[in-house]
């Protein structure tokens, strides 16, 4: 299944492995959205009764049971947090295709638990364990669909299409959202079992793309199966095995893995020096954090629940005001299309920061004195804040782990920021419906404390990375670390760089002298003249 193409070549198949990723992560908003229509509805409430605030209930019982919806709908997160962690263990010997694959039949699984339960046989632990399996299934595919499809990308589109990743995030959600809210008339169990069974919708059409569509080359030039990466950078193509642009790709592929080794296991990412791997590793997760801790969830998840009890605003209108928060949600990722490569990666991380604490900051000042005016400014901070996370915070920590990270540690790296995003997600899932009981302004100052002390942090640790190679990060990185400045400055002032200008500038640095014979070796002279798949494959 390595070489699979599905009968597609050149833009066709780039599209179709797009698609593919486009599916995985469409059903990862899809699962964002999903509980915030569901938790506080009344056939949910009447399966699950102990997700129900009864009415003159104390203090002490709302709590406990803000405390159970927090966990019922975090423990999603957990099993995410357990799929992104085996990725990390397992994930670099597994592939990318067929860890995708596994994730996706995992998912389908969890959701069938899910959604089966049944009144008078342990309906909310069913449910609870179906929601973890799922999450289990969904964090091996989001750790990993970024990687193989920036492996699979051009420079020049790469980051277009892991933003496109992030923006279906959006719309994911918004079809959750509206779902929830169509079914919300619907007086039986429907009402949520059939938006917990749609899942399966998306992880049946990922699961068959990853099944028909090739693993990624750089991946299979690490393991050793060069003649298998020259058919699929053949097909990616749309070109013959001996075109020079394989034999380029495949000779500068070989020379990355040759320099960094065949091994890339967790061990590796505390590597410093030039080639950097851990402050490449702790930027990525950085990403991750922050995305968590600016209060994206928070509002995600808890949209419906903080417009209904933190603004207080009835059942319907906050449900439709959930549908249309998910609609501007995914309307605002269009900008990002436009602006991910020509403003880059850093301007838009230094423009979400800014923009989300300043929106959170009106909100926070509208509920410290809770008016009916006041409902509504609190209601358009939110709004704003959701313009802004949609087109900068959403898709960046996706695209920017995979480019940042050296190839040895790109898999077992993008994995960790990925259980950095999951634990941290859990964390504001859980804690946020607490948090908003106990104060509804204090939650919204918080998150834009956070998103401003963001803002410096972007500034100084972010270098640019649109439009490059993902070779040519790597020499930022050991120039940074050769002259003493920062990343960001060397990737400012660094020209983008060709082929001939990458094996100069890596010699003059000496990360690659082993891999620069390498690379002569095989100039040239077609792969088949190179190393061999037979001499380096794995016992």
């Amino acid at each position: 299944m390595w070489t699979n193409t599905g009968g597609l070549r050149g833009q066709k198949l780039r599209a179709a492995i797009t698609f593919t990723s486009v599916m995985g992560f469409m059903l990862f908003g899809y699962d964002q959205g999903l509980m915030s229509g569901l938790i506080s509805g009344e056939a949910f409430n009447d399966e699950f009764t102990a997700t129900r605030i009864p009415e003159g209930a104390s203090d002490a019982t709302a709590q406990h049971v803000s405390v159970i919806r927090g966990a019922v709908t975090a423990c999603y997160e957990i099993g995410c947090f357990f799929g992104a962690l085996f990725t990390l263990g397992f994930g670099e010997t597994i592939g990318r295709t067929r860890l995708c694959l596994a994730g996706g039949i995992i998912l389908i699984i969890g959701t069938i638990i899910s959604c089966t339960t049944f009144v008078g046989s342990w309906p909310l632990g069913q449910f609870v364990i179906g929601r973890v399996v799922s999450g289990v299934g969904n964090g091996m595919n989001t750790a990993t669909i970024p990687v193989w499809q920036s492996e699979t990308s051009q420079a020049k589109n790469r980051g277009l299409l892991v933003c496109l990743e992030g923006a279906v995030i959006a719309v994911g959600t918004f079809i959750a959202y509206w779902i929830d809210f169509g079914l919300s008339y619907v007086d039986s169990t429907v009402q949520w079992r059939f938006p917990v069974a749609f899942q399966i919708f998306f992880a049946a059409i990922m699961v068959a793309g990853m099944y028909l569509f090739p693993e990624s080359p750089r991946w299979l030039v690490k393991k050793g199966y060069d003649n298998e990466a020259t058919k699929v950078l053949a097909a990616l193509y749309d070109t013959s095995e001996h075109d020079e642009v394989v034999i380029r790709d495949l000779s500068l592929m070989k020379a990355d893995v040759k320099s960094a080794g065949q091994s890339g296991g967790f061990g590796y990412l505390f590597t410093f020096g030039k080639t950097q791997e851990f402050q490449r590793m702790m930027i990525g997760s950085s990403t991750q954090f922050f995305q968590q801790f600016t209060g994206c969830n928070a509002a995600i998840y808890y949209s419906t629940l903080l417009f209904e009890d933190t603004i207080g605003l009835d059942r319907r209108l906050s449900l439709i005001l959930g549908g249309v928060f998910a609609t501007v949600y995914a309307l605002a990722t269009i900008p990002s299309f436009f602006m991910i490569e020509k403003v880059g990666r850093r301007k838009l991380f230094l423009i979400g920061f800014l923009g989300q604490g300043l929106s959170f900051i009106i909100t926070f000042a509208c509920l410290v004195n809770p008016t009916e005016e006041n409902a509504k400014g609190a209601a358009v901070g939110i709004y704003l804040f959701i313009v802004f996370f949609a087109f900068t915070i959403l898709p960046l920590p996706w695209i920017y782990p995979p480019e940042i990270n050296p190839l040895r540690t790109r898999t077992v790296a993008a994995a960790t920021s990925t259980c950095t995003n999951w634990i941290c997600n859990f964390a504001v899932v859980m804690f946020t419906p607490v948090f908003a009981d106990a104060s509804g302004w204090g939650t919204y100052l918080f998150f834009a404390i956070v998103n401003l002390l963001a803002v410096p942090v972007a500034w100084f640790f972010y270098p640019e990375t649109a439009g490059r190679h993902l070779e040519e990060v790597d020499l930022i990185f050991a120039k940074s670390h050769v002259e003493k400045k920062w990343a960001f400055s060397v990737a400012n002032e660094m020209p983008k760089l060709d082929y001939d200008e990458m094996k100069e500038m890596a010699l003059t640095l000496g990360i690659r002298e082993v891999g620069e014979d390498y690379i002569e070796e095989g100039e040239g002279e077609g792969p088949e003249k190179g190393l061999s798949s037979d001499d380096e494959k794995p016992e």
